[in-house]
């Protein structure tokens, strides 16, 4: 309640001062709230960074799992070489994300993507983990994170990993790897793809 009383203290200030001509006091106003806005819309573009994200690496998974499921049955012209397909499909995946275009890489903090696959009798897991680079706000990543997340748990915590470097930690704290595993079933021959569990 406090902030917001400030603040319409100080708007009303600014325009006490813009109708008696006062031009110095309307200037300090401004320069003292434009900090705090900067902040605001920086840390809100980021969220903003953060959701795309997410959402790109729903449909790069899926794309990657479902030409997996296409392309590397016993029957496909790559089979017995998984790792050509592999290669190919990664490639795709970080053309799509942004790995290639430098503003939309360094808008999403994009760091290093990589596609895992695991062969089992039933399954084909296919794993895509996306790594980002923190953004480090100055004003947000002063504390260590124990002490910003003390009570508020691990939502806190990844949030802070996200945005933020660990004091003392700079090369092995950066940034937050994201991950999104799908299913698709080995066979012989391509068919339908549906999640383990569901029925039809």
């Amino acid at each position: 309640m406090m902030p917001l009383k400030f603040l319409r203290k100080r708007i009303s200030r600014l325009d006490e001062a813009i109708r008696h001509r006062r031009p110095a006091q309307a200037m300090t106003e401004v320069v003292l709230l434009f900090p705090v806005f900067m902040v605001i819309l920086f840390i809100t573009a980021k969220i903003f960074a953060l959701l795309i994200l997410v959402q790109k690496m729903e449909i790069a998974s899926f794309y990657a799992a479902r030409r997996w499921q296409l392309e590397s049955h016993l029957n496909a012209s790559f089979a017995g070489n998984d790792d050509q397909i592999q290669a190919d499909i990664e490639e795709k995946v970080r053309e799509y994300l942004g790995f290639y275009n430098p503003s939309i890489k360094k808008f999403l903090n994009l760091s290093t993507a990589k596609i895992d696959i695991q062969r089992t009798q039933v399954w084909n897991v296919v794993t895509l983990k996306v790594s980002t680079r923190p953004t480090n706000i100055k004003l947000l990543c002063r504390y260590p994170k124990e002490v910003v997340c003390n009570s508020y748990g691990q939502d806190c915590k990844n949030g802070y990993d996200f945005m933020c470097v660990e004091p003392g930690n700079h090369q092995n704290a950066a940034g937050k790897t994201l991950e999104v595993t799908k299913y698709v079933p080995s066979r012989d021959r391509p068919i339908k793809f549906t999640l383990p569990g569901t029925e039809e």
